[in-house]
């Protein structure tokens, strides 16, 4: 660190005498940047730009170099969180209040970076052969990719507002491309179209929301701005009040919640499957993440107000998702997509729950939403690797070509059977079930019973689809289908990689079932 030191020299009269004052030294303008705190973000960011480069000296053969070196990029990043394991680190403070940092890598941010850049490294996987196969551009692609890997895994670790949301933008930017690649695709474009409107209004209305709370407080660090709402002036009370309600409903946007989850659908069904995938798992974190770094870091001043409000978004966003997820005909083009997109929205809703008890009983609820979300993430995405197996052959996407899988392709079958488990919380899949019980006791320990029965009924209803579409994986095939079971060519490897990998953390993590409810009670934020 280098200091500047400033010196003043006054002279007096010559009946006085000379006399040489020094000032005190200035506080230092050179910050010193821990570049292993913020390597898993950079190594992504410099990865992307790197194979920008490289694309435009490539030739048609080694464009397909670009993916690998994309995933190997992305395997880096996430190698790179052992060494934080800690969780004590923290970097780019201000100068003249060392506590105030932009950058904070602590367990919270270890296991939502862990979540996006593991969810984006088996979406790379499933991209490998997408990429070549549906003939999108390989460069953009991947950088594409790669950027909003690297906003995605800079957002945990903001701790100030103007970080959070050039964080949030460049998550969620070139995912408006990459929804709409597949060039020529009316769908493809009209789900860019749809989510990139969405997404802006939300960005202008947590601008807006942002611009009023620092209007109020006049910081944009979160535990500054905790602070000052605390003890923010009567006559501003409203114009904080008014941007803390902003603030959260720009993020409500981003989490699909109930009535901000129309373009999800839509949206889903015209991207390219692993962009889907990425779509229901990263982008979800994303929002979920903003929202518990504005709640409860930021606003534990208006608990009062976002608790409840947060309470009735996540009745609302379970009960619709499920609801809409029932009604999907099995034989309708694109059900099964649509059916995960619904399903999506249900499980938002549980992902809120933890998020509405902290505002009354504490910010260690937080765990158990991050708890939820990684049993998810594996589960969900898992989910979406088999049906770009599926589709390879069957690109209808309908739930009914489901039928028969076991017959055709047995391990695919036993392996979507399991996801499908783990996300309605029955065994084997007792990793979801564990988190369920981690969100239900978040609720019931906040006081929120009412909340604790919505859920309850809403798991029942989720049962119904969820097991539908496992037994269907196990009838028997119908027509010209059941003769040509067991003739498909062999997967391609990437894809099932991505599907074993997937399979064997919700397996290892369905083994130590007890370790969910100890992460979701534990301490995330340090105090």
């Amino acid at each position: 660190m280098t200091a500047l030191h400033a010196a003043t020299t006054t002279g007096g009269a010559a009946t006085a005498g000379a006399a040489t004052t020094a000032a005190e030294p200035a506080a230092s303008l050179v910050q010193s940047i821990d570049w292993l705190a913020i390597a898993p973000v950079v190594v992504p960011a410099a990865v992307a730009l790197v194979v920008l480069v490289a694309d435009l000296f490539a030739t048609e053969r080694t464009k397909r170099l670009l993916g690998w070196l994309s995933v190997a990029g992305l395997a880096a990043a996430t190698a790179l969180l052992l060494p934080l394991r800690a969780g004590d680190r923290s970097t780019f403070c201000l100068t003249g209040d060392p506590g105030a940092c932009s950058y904070t890598a602590d367990h919270f941010t270890l296991a939502i970076q862990f979540l996006v850049l593991a969810g984006a490294l088996v979406t790379a996987l499933l991209s490998v052969t997408a990429v070549r196969e549906a003939r999108m551009p390989d460069g953009e692609y991947w950088f594409l990719l790669l950027s909003s890997a690297a906003g995605a895994a800079l957002l945990p670790a903001s701790r100030d507002l103007a970080t959070l949301i050039v964080a949030l933008e460049v998550a969620s930017l070139p995912a408006f491309a990459l929804v709409g690649m597949r060039r020529g695709d009316r769908l493809s474009s009209e789900a860019a179209l749809k989510f990139f409107l969405s997404s802006v209004t939300a960005t202008a209305v947590s601008l807006f929301g942002i611009s009023l709370v620092y209007a109020a407080t006049g910081s944009l660090h979160l535990e500054q701005v905790a602070d000052r709402l605390d003890r923010v002036p009567a006559q501003l009370d409203t114009l904080a009040m008014a941007g803390v309600a902003l603030t959260l409903v720009g993020f409500a946007f981003k989490t699909a919640a109930v009535p901000f989850h129309f373009w999800v659908p839509d949206t889903y069904v015209g991207a390219p499957l692993p962009i889907a995938g990425y779509l229901s798992v990263i982008g979800k974190a994303v929002g979920f993440t903003g929202l518990i770094l504005v709640t409860v870091i930021a606003f534990p001043a208006y608990s009062d107000i976002w608790g409840p409000a947060l309470a009735v978004l996540a009745a609302l966003t379970m009960t619709f998702g499920n609801a809409a997820a029932v009604r999907q005909d099995p034989a309708r083009a694109h059900s099964a997509v649509r059916l995960l997109a619904w399903s999506s929205v249900g499980q938002a809703g549980y992902l809120l729950v933890p998020i509405a008890a902290a505002a009354y009983s504490g910010r260690d609820e937080i765990g158990a939403t991050v708890a939820y979300a990684l049993m998810y993430a594996a589960a969900n995405l898992g989910a979406f690797a088999v049906a770009a197996l599926v589709a390879r052959t069957r690109p209808l996407h309908r739930i009914a070509d489901y039928r028969g899988l076991y017959a055709e392709r047995p391990a695919a079958a036993l392996a979507l059977a399991f996801f499908l488990l783990c996300l309605a919380g029955l065994p084997p899949g007792i990793i979801g079930l564990f988190a369920k019980v981690a969100v239900f006791g978040s609720a019931v320990d906040a006081g929120l019973g009412w909340l604790a029965v919505v859920m309850a009924v809403n798991v029942v209803v989720a049962l119904y689809y969820y097991l539908r579409w496992t037994a269907l994986l196990f009838r028997a095939p119908e027509g010209a289908e059941a003769g040509a079971a067991g003739v498909r060519g062999r997967a391609p490897w990437p894809v099932t990689a991505a599907i074993a990998a997937t399979a064997v953390v919700s397996v290892v993590l369905s083994g130590v079932p007890q370790a969910v409810l100890r992460f979701a009670s534990g301490t995330l934020f340090p105090h």
